[in-house]
């Protein structure tokens, strides 16, 4: 559809102008890209949170398209910080990690026990913006939340209006996650596809972050313990099959790539075709159907002025996505 767009203040505009600067002509627009996915603010597990690295990936974030992040998770509470900046991606932050005994990095995240599961988790909703992050299952091995903790934590968070991230990589955890219906199940390893027609009903989305687990299969050497890397291997093979499966049978399938450096959520686009998912739905997972997901518009009159500019068709070739030819964000040019 051709259309002109234009920037009053930091809003988008459908309306015609006789007069203004014209920044971009001819070009495809995206609502700007989205990582539903990802925690600035570290570089390796267990690191205190770092402000300033904070910025700066967020500035890569920002630099690559991506001009909103959700941050499932931090060693930090988000609200403790400015998400302000005209210079940085708008922000959804989900409060700390949620980690019950033996299920997550040691002191990384808020150690918590099962009894005080849902308490914890409507204190993080209520601090950030309505999310929190359950680390629902860890290793191979270790068991899952049991399912009556973690309903009563996702009712409790949904009854303040609140949505609640799940941490699955086991069979047991994903199921656990779903049926206490969680909002988004994240990574969702070994997950059993016989639950995907729950997730679409109840509105479950999966963020596959296939970029990470690309990562940690790159580090299995020969002494990596061999269940560990059999589990983590059997999930990535599986993994593809779950992602178009999800998408097939209406689940809202999203891209988030929990790695560094950031900004390359278009490396989880490309993994997501890989999969086997339409580009549309590929492309959308981290754009526009990621945003209205988190409750932002795309393309209309009023939006946010956040978009990015391409001297090509993104849905008749991907690869341009690498490739911005105009930033837009908060209405400011950013290249």
């Amino acid at each position: 559809m051709e259309r002109t767009l234009w920037v009053e203040g930091d809003r988008l505009r459908l309306d015609a102008r006789a007069d203004g600067e014209i920044v971009a002509d001819g070009v495809w627009l995206l609502p700007g890209l989205v990582d539903v996915h990802t925690h600035p603010g570290f570089e390796t597990p267990g690191d205190p949170f770092d402000l300033a690295l904070f910025r700066r990936q967020l500035l890569q974030h920002r630099d690559a398209g991506v001009l909103l992040v959700r941050t499932p998770g931090s060693a930090e509470r988000d609200s403790t910080r400015v998400h302000d900046d005209v210079d940085l991606p708008r922000l959804v932050p989900g409060g700390r990690w949620l980690a019950t005994p033996g299920r997550f990095f040691p002191g990384f995240g808020r150690d918590v026990t099962e009894a005080e599961l849902a308490t914890a988790a409507v204190a993080e909703a209520r601090a950030s913006a309505g999310w929190c992050k359950i680390i629902g299952d860890w290793l191979p091995g270790v068991p899952a939340v049991p399912l009556d903790a973690l309903t009563d934590a996702v009712a409790a968070v949904h009854a303040i209006g609140g949505r609640v991230a799940v941490h699955t990589q086991t069979t047991e955890g994903g199921r656990n996650a779903v049926l206490a219906g969680a909002d988004s199940i994240e990574h969702g390893l070994h997950l059993d596809h016989a639950l995907l027609p729950r997730m679409a009903a109840q509105g479950t989305a999966l963020v596959p972050t296939f970029s990470a687990f690309a990562q940690n299969l790159d580090k299995i050497t020969p002494a990596t313990p061999e269940r560990y890397a059999e589990w983590l291997r059997s999930g990535w093979d599986g993994l593809f099959a779950t992602a178009r499966a999800a998408h097939e049978a209406g689940v809202t399938v999203l891209a988030g790539t929990d790695s560094k450096p950031c900004g390359r959520v278009v490396g989880e686009i490309e993994w997501l075709l890989r999969a086997g998912l339409p580009v549309e739905a590929a492309v959308g997972a981290a754009s526009w159907t990621a945003r209205s997901w988190l409750g932002l518009p795309g393309l209309v009159d009023g939006a946010p002025a956040d978009v990015v500019a391409y001297d090509a068709d993104p849905l008749a070739d991907p690869t341009v996505l690498r490739d911005p030819v105009r930033i837009i964000l908060r209405g400011q040019v950013i290249r």
